[in-house]
């Protein structure tokens, strides 16, 4: 049985970590596409466009196969590294972390800085709700009237979510269903006479 279940954060949340005058502050948020990443991206950059440095590491999709740490003008590998490595730690995916430094007068070289920026993202996960969501696969299944009640027997499965449904020469649903349940759900759909599954 492969895993079809993944970590994400509730809602956005925050951290500060404070060194030699410098503050950092660490903003988490749930993300689902490069563009949502973007669009948080530009919030965070207008609202402390003051701030020296908005370093950030994201890490996306259910496989976490698209991810991305960026250090903003900090020595390579001080930021966005230790930022995602917090995200690991957590085994987290659809999760950004933005960490906005204000420079305060004192360097804090790079260990100092690695800790830093660890420490504010560790902050900003431990103030968050770490939740598990499934991995679902979305289908529509078109059929004729005559098989409602068969089709309509298995969407009844605690595991399938309708998202939509109408008629045109066919009845159509659009549903999705946990990706561990969909083999049995649609061979069992595709059994019934005149149901098409995409």
């Amino acid at each position: 049985m492969f895993d079809d279940t993944y970590k994400t954060i509730a809602a956005p949340s925050e951290g500060i970590y404070r060194e030699k005058g410098s503050k950092f502050i660490a903003l988490a948020f749930p993300v689902e596409t490069e563009a949502m990443v973007k669009e948080r991206l530009a919030e965070v950059q207008k609202q402390y466009f003051d701030a020296r440095h908005h370093c950030y590491s994201y890490i996306l999709g259910p496989n976490k196969d698209a991810y991305r740490l960026n250090d903003n003008g900090e020595p390579s590998g001080t930021a966005g590294r230790p930022i995602h490595g917090q995200l690991l730690s957590k085994d987290l995916t659809n999760t950004l972390i933005i960490v906005v430094r204000y420079f305060g007068g004192i360097k804090l070289g790079v260990s100092g800085l690695i800790n830093a920026y660890k420490t504010a993202a560790k902050e900003a996960l431990e103030a968050a709700t770490i939740i598990e969501k499934t991995i679902d696969e979305t289908y529509n299944v078109s059929f004729d009237y005559s098989v409602m009640n068969s089709v309509m027997q298995l969407l009844k499965d605690p595991y399938v979510t309708i998202l939509g449904q109408g008629y045109d020469t066919q009845y159509v649903i659009t549903f999705k269903l946990r990706r561990r349940e969909s083999d049995r759900i649609v061979t069992a759909l595709k059994k019934i006479n005149s149901v098409v599954v995409k």
